[in-house]
């Protein structure tokens, strides 16, 4: 990517994680400036990575091109009211991983009409592994477009969403979608020792199959379902314990759990914007 200066305004999990991806992506650590108001954040970026650090938001945007708004929901508004005045005059673009935030109430908080891309990563992106969806709004330029991309795609895999209103139903699926799949492999462990296995056994099988599974459907040009009858023998042991998840309306409860989680997605951008 090109040598644009980036400040990130927060220093926790998630901006560590794409600071670790930038620079290893070869990005220059003395291009990437992190603020926070804990002293702790900051000294562990430094300290690992070598970049600048600031206590003062206003100071570390100063000159950057890009500014990565990466606090909690419930500090977004006092941190763009702070910083306003100073992006106005230097008009960079925002990307924002702040969960929940939709663009319109961050650039009304900002105070002028902003160039801003809206993020959504997953929790995998500490391991370089992530999932993020985003969505320029009509300020963005082609040009940041590819600036925004190429930071979010540090830590892995980047997609565009025409529509802002998509980011509920993304927060519902990747957003939220590790933790079902924790879910499911906590169940898995917690069966197998049932059925006799130490329990470390289990841990260690379940973890193997679900990065294995997980593997071979990414490497595969076949789809999950296809993936899923392959390894499903008529009258076999896959088939009994499939027949019972159908039976048992797994389907219907993946999707009402989804649509739960959505719509509780959109409840809380509700309640962010008008904060």
């Amino acid at each position: 990517m090109s040598k644009a200066t980036i400040a990130f305004i927060g220093g926790g999990n998630m901006a560590r994680s794409l600071v670790g991806g930038l620079i290893a992506d070869g990005v220059s650590a003395a291009s990437l400036r992190v603020a926070d108001v804990n002293a702790e954040p900051l000294e562990r970026l430094h300290s690992q990575y070598g970049v600048t650090t600031f206590t003062d938001n206003n100071a570390a945007v100063q000159g950057a091109q890009v500014v990565l708004l990466a606090v909690k929901p419930q500090s977004a508004r006092t941190a763009a009211l702070e910083l306003g005045a100073t992006l106005e005059r230097q008009r960079p673009l925002i990307i924002s991983i702040v969960a929940g935030l939709r663009s319109a109430d961050l650039a009304r908080w900002l105070g002028y009409d902003a160039a801003i891309v809206r993020s959504m990563p997953n929790t995998p992106a500490m391991v370089q592994s992530g999932a993020t969806a985003l969505h320029a709004n009509l300020v963005v330029n082609t040009t940041q477009r590819a600036q925004a991309e190429s930071i979010l795609r540090s830590v892995g895999l980047t997609l565009w969403l025409d529509n802002e209103d998509q980011m509920d139903a993304v927060t519902a699926l990747s957003g939220s979608g590790p933790a079902y799949f924790f879910l499911i492999m906590e169940l898995m462990q917690r069966a197998g020792t049932r059925l006799g296995l130490p329990p470390e056994t289990a841990r260690l099988l379940t973890l193997q199959t679900a990065f294995g599974a997980a593997k071979m459907a990414l490497e595969s040009p076949e789809d999950a379902a296809t993936l899923r009858q392959r390894v499903t023998s008529p009258g076999g042991t896959t088939e009994q314990a499939l027949k019972l998840f159908e039976a048992r309306g797994l389907e219907q409860l993946f999707s009402d759990a989804l649509a739960a989680a959505a719509r509780r997605s959109q409840e809380l951008a509700d309640q962010l914007g008008r904060s």
